[in-house]
């Protein structure tokens, strides 16, 4: 566990500047890229982007800025934070992130989803209604891509291909993990192809997404597959104080949350339920200590290698920004090792 790994995840949310105006696209996407760049020097272990298609957010295309990314760091792993795999085609996205581990030299990693967003469907052509058939279609072919060697599959979502050989080759390998949402039968899936597992736990206990980290490894073990690491993706965000960090992020959370909701059936947030969430849910917001203390908790009780935290919600004021992926590289991440490994040695005395 002294090894666990920390990344920070974005969807590229259009934010303000700090005299309050509302960034351009173009702008905001020059922002993830400094926040990236200021990660790889805080230590942070891995970016992550999200793929999504809605005017909340700007990044579409995470391998596009990904690639840019890869020119101004040295050692962070560059991520996607779903590649929504069902409505893109397999071989070009395998093209994308093996060029991205080209030019970032092996640094390159790929989760794939469904998404939890659908607007990517009918905007690439796709029916809703092939949901489930496009995504188990895809991932199949996507498996057999990773092999490098040349490939014949047949099914009913894309043109057959026989014997085909696909370029760029990488160097070592596509390091290519699935992310799921909390359904037994993603996991197994993922089992099934022995690739890693990322958990999205972007509300209640952590704990109860503990079962679903025994499935993987359960699943493994009985199909003979490859056990990967297991990691979790959770929202926050890091201040200086306690109360720097809430009053500023839950705003824009909020108006984010309430945006969701209105097209999901949720009610609108209040303060209350805000503060349980921090208290006691998946919302790991606070200072440096408060947010190290419960990412270490969560991080051993689900028994996982990796946390990542989706450090961005909705419209927060760019410098704020900077300021949390400055303290989660800087501070967060090495009291969390600290406190994993002091954890540790005490349960070996």
């Amino acid at each position: 566990m002294t090894t666990v790994q920390l990344g920070l995840d974005t969807f590229g949310d259009v934010p303000t500047d700090d005299s309050g105006r509302v960034l351009s696209y173009p702008e905001a996407i020059r922002q993830v890229l400094e926040e990236a760049v200021l990660a790889d020097q805080a230590g942070v272990d891995v970016i992550a982007l999200g793929e999504h298609h809605r005017p909340e957010y700007s990044v579409s295309s995470p391998e596009t800025v990904l690639a840019g990314i890869a020119t101004r760091t040295s050692r962070i792993t560059l991520a996607s934070g779903v590649t929504v795999l069902s409505s893109d085609d397999p071989v070009r996205v395998f093209q994308r992130f093996a060029t991205v581990d080209a030019l970032s030299q092996g640094r390159a990693q790929v989760i794939l989803g469904r998404g939890s967003f659908t607007e990517s469907f009918p905007l690439f052509g796709y029916d809703l209604r092939d949901y489930d058939v496009l995504f188990e279609e895809k991932i199949d072919l996507f498996a057999r891509l990773l092999r490098e060697e040349p490939v014949t599959w047949t099914g009913t979502t894309r043109p057959a291909l026989d014997q085909a050989d696909v370029y760029p080759k990488t160097a070592g390998g596509l390091d290519t993990w699935v992310g799921v949402g909390g359904s037994p039968q993603s996991v197994v899936r993922a089992a099934r192809y022995g690739m890693p597992l990322m958990l999205a736990i972007i509300g209640g206990e952590p704990e109860r997404f503990r079962p679903y980290v025994d499935l993987y490894r359960r699943a493994t073990r009985q199909l003979e597959t490859p056990t990967g690491p297991v990691g979790m993706h959770s929202p926050g965000f890091v201040a200086d104080t306690d109360d720097q960090a809430r009053e500023t992020y839950y705003p824009t959370y909020k108006q984010m949350r309430d945006t969701i909701g209105a097209l999901r059936g949720w009610p609108p947030l209040g303060r209350v339920e805000f503060d349980r969430e921090v208290e006691h849910g998946s919302l790991y917001v606070g200072s440096p200590e408060t947010v190290a203390r419960k990412i270490a908790r969560s991080v051993q009780a689900l028994d996982v290698s990796r946390f990542d935290l989706i450090y961005t919600a909705g419209r927060q004021p760019s410098g704020a920004r900077l300021r949390s992926v400055e303290l989660f590289g800087t501070r967060v991440a090495p009291m969390v090792r600290d406190l994993i490994a002091d954890s540790d040695a005490g349960a070996a005395a």
